[in-house]
Formats: C-alpha cells, sequence, structure tokens
C-alpha cells in the first residue's frame, strides 16, 4: 500500500513552496488543481499529455513534500487536491499572489 507524506501545516516551509513552484510544470500542475470541486488524478493535471509517468510522478512527489498539495489514493487512481486552506493558514494570499502574476 502506498503511503503519502505530507507536512503539517506548520512544517510547510516558504521557501519548499516557492522552490517547489519555480518549474513551469509544477506550476502549471498547481494552477489545474486550483478550484477545483472534485479532487484530479495524476494524469487530468498533467501539463504536458507526453510527459513520461515517472517525470510526472516525480512532480507531483516534490509538491505534496512542499505542503502543496494533498494526495489520496482510491483504488488504482491517485487523486490530488492543493492544499489551499493549510497554505493560507501558514502564508495567506501567497498561492493566489503567486498564480496571479503567471502568464499563460
Amino acid at each position: 500500500m502506498t503511503r503519502f507524506v505530507h507536512p503539517a501545516t506548520e512544517d510547510i516551509t516558504l521557501s519548499g513552496v516557492l522552490s517547489a513552484l519555480a518549474d513551469p510544470n509544477r506550476l502549471k500542475i498547481v494552477q489545474g488543481l486550483i478550484g477545483q470541486k472534485e479532487v484530479m488524478n495524476c494524469a487530468a493535471a498533467a501539463p504536458c499529455p507526453d510527459m513520461a509517468k515517472s517525470t510526472l510522478s516525480n512532480h507531483f512527489r516534490v509538491l505534496r513534500e512542499a505542503g502543496l498539495i494533498r494526495t489520496t489514493k482510491k483504488g488504482v487512481e491517485h487523486q490530488n487536491t492543493v492544499r489551499e486552506a493549510d497554505l493560507n493558514a501558514r502564508f495567506p494570499g501567497l498561492l493566489k499572489t503567486i498564480l496571479k502574476h503567471v502568464d499563460g
């Protein structure tokens, strides 16, 4: 059984969040997930449909370990949501501000 590591809200660091979002593909993944009412699986959130699964899995791991997303497993599918409430509790308005200034 896969066990995902999610940092506690108080353990989310500014440097970790900014480092994770510094990669354009990870930034696009978060943009695709933000505001979704339903959880999204990894394939649906992928910024490039041609990206290797191992590369995509690595991007999701980095986002998860930085505290940006929460991943749960339902059957064989990994479902992801942005931890907006946790991020806003730790760094009010940071994610919204970053996403507001992204081109595209």
